[in-house]
């Protein structure tokens, strides 16, 4: 996947984004490239916006 695909508003779940952050680290062997980092962060800032919104329905 490449930065390019995520896009604000995803509607994945926070689980299935973890999972690709996950698959990520594996594929990358625990070290990450500069291409591998920019996909790491904008899964992260995916992964926290899905929490948020989890948070918020559950109020």
């Amino acid at each position: 996947m490449s930065p390019d695909c995520v896009t604000p508003g995803s509607v994945r779940s926070a689980a299935e984004v973890n999972e690709h952050i996950r698959a990520l680290w594996l594929r990358a062997g625990g070290s990450l490239s500069a291409q591998e980092r920019a996909e790491y962060e904008l899964l992260v800032v995916e992964w926290a916006a899905a929490i948020r919104d989890q948070v918020v329905r559950a109020a």
